[in-house]
């Protein structure tokens, strides 16, 4: 009998780019093993290794309810949970793997003293791609970027699906990673959104495909650096074997792209709001052309879908993001030979996320859109540049961002800014210094209430065909428990406000 490859032999490796040496087959018994937090990816990665017979100790130093539920699970199926005064400041003799959920940065001590100890540190979208099947592993078509990644990758979900595959939106959304590799009924691709976080701690992933949507400053406290950042979502294109799908206007994309290891062959792909040249997907006369995956593609395009199919159902014009979303998604899931049609019959049936460029409501021809997931400047630029006159209600968590480009973009649009949250005082300090004119309302209250208080005072500063727009520029946890808390508040106060009369 062949001796099964052990997981961590380096000769275990993808010794061609291709992924050929695929890892399900591996002996993961009695191999000891540290998983870095109770969150679902951590969850997924214990349960998935004591499956395989490993010996796992999880550790986590928050505790919630949900934490002590999935210990409980974890403790019957033969793992050690330690929580915060237990949890060890090294790994223990012994330990010849550690995985870590995605949130946790290369800077935590344990991790730190890991790495000393020469243990190799996966994520779990490390651990899924070794765990793939030896036979029919689903190919990975990976999108990251630092904002419409989502959008992307569950477009190019319903893509997929239109197309007759059997698909699921993996990774950062959907379902976890390993949840989705280890089905019991085998998926047929993968569309597989990635995190900086999630590259950071990957090694061996070689996708069928890949794209990177765009580049801006963001996470800069878990980084270190807006370099350490660029480099983590260049990483995306790494390996990748037929196609790599870069932003055409965004020439950090190309870079990276040019910068990256990929298998001979691969074909860069690039995608416009443009009209596309040979090898890119663009717009031509309001339709989504494709001069990238056809024969003729010197003389001739593909029509993929007409910008209508984009509309959402107020009838409003699709923000330009949106449709860069589509044509990435539309470039990848034609990489992977899906028809024209079912591109344009995936976007036709798609429903965008919640708290994404979504109108929730309209009050005397002021309309109120949520765009809660707008986390950082460069999702917040695209937001309000996507409008002609805006009432803008920002603030929270910055991350270190700087703040000065957003507004110096948006100035010329703003009828008026609303501010909330921690750090509301520095974009107030940017909005005096590109939009000295443009009044501003500062919302001292810190509680969640300060929702409705910040949409009534916008709707004071709107004008009949105003929007008044939610792209907060920062995360929620000041004084929300996700993005989705405060879009929820955001559409709940504008429900409540009444109609005419003020």
């Amino acid at each position: 009998m062949t001796e099964q490859p052990w997981p961590l032999d380096p000769a275990y490796e993808p010794d061609d780019g291709r992924g050929t040496l695929t890892h399900g087959d591996a002996d993961w018994s009695g191999l000891t093993v540290v998983v870095v937090g109770l969150g679902v990816s951590g969850f997924a990665a214990a349960d998935a290794l004591l499956e395989r017979g490993a010996r796992v100790t999880v550790i986590s130093r928050d505790r919630t309810p949900v934490m002590d539920d999935r210990a409980k699970i974890l403790d019957v199926l033969g793992a050690d949970v330690l929580f915060g005064a237990d949890v060890p400041d090294a790994p223990p003799a012994g330990t010849r793997l550690v995985v870590t959920s995605p949130g946790v940065p290369p800077t935590n001590p344990f991790l730190v003293a890991a790495a000393t100890a020469g243990i190799p540190v996966w994520g779990e979208v490390e651990l899924a791609w070794r765990m793939r099947p030896r036979e029919g592993a689903a190919p990975w078509l990976t999108v990251t970027g630092t904002n419409g990644k989502t959008t992307a990758v569950t477009m190019l979900e319903s893509m997929l699906r239109a197309g007759g595959l059997r698909a699921t939106a993996a990774g950062n959304v959907g379902l976890p990673i390993l949840e989705a590799v280890l089905h019991p009924e085998p998926y047929s691709v993968l569309a597989v959104e990635l995190s900086t976080f999630q590259l950071h701690w990957s090694r061996s992933i070689s996708p069928y495909a890949s794209c990177l949507l765009n580049v801006a400053p963001d996470h800069l406290d878990w980084h270190g650096s807006y370099d350490e950042y660029r480099h983590q979502k260049g990483r995306v294109f790494n390996r990748s074997q037929i196609a790599a799908v870069y932003n055409a206007q965004d020439l950090t994309t190309e870079q990276l792209l040019l910068d990256a290891e990929v298998v001979e062959g691969c074909r860069a792909i690039g995608f416009t709001l443009g009209v596309p040249s040979v090898s890119m997907l663009g717009v031509v006369d309001g339709v989504l052309a494709d001069r990238a995956f056809i024969d003729d593609r010197r003389t001739t395009a593909a029509e993929l879908a007409q910008l209508d199919d984009l509309r959402g159902p107020d009838g409003a014009d699709p923000a330009p993001h949106y449709v860069a979303d589509a044509l990435a998604a539309a470039a990848l899931a034609r990489s992977y030979g899906v028809a024209p049609v079912a591109v344009r019959d995936g976007l036709r049936d798609y429903h965008p996320q919640p708290h994404r460029v979504q109108t929730v409501g309209t009050v005397d021809d002021v309309r109120y859109v949520d765009d809660s997931k707008a986390t950082n400047p460069g999702a917040a630029v695209a937001s309000l540049t996507a409008y002609d006159d805006v009432v803008w209600i920002a603030g929270g968590l910055l991350k270190g961002a700087d703040v000065d480009e957003l507004v110096r973009a948006g100035a010329s649009r703003l009828r008026g800014v609303v501010l909330l949250g921690r750090d509301r005082a520095q974009l107030a300090e940017a909005v005096r210094r590109h939009a000295p004119d443009v009044p501003v309302v500062d919302i001292a209250n810190t509680e969640t209430g300060a929702m409705v208080d910040a949409v009534r005072a916008a709707r004071e500063l709107a004008r009949p065909g105003d929007v008044v727009l939610l792209a907060p520029a920062a995360a929620s946890l000041d004084m929300f428990d996700s993005y989705g808390a405060r879009g929820d508040s955001f559409a709940q106060a504008v429900r409540d406000l009444p109609s005419a009369g003020r």
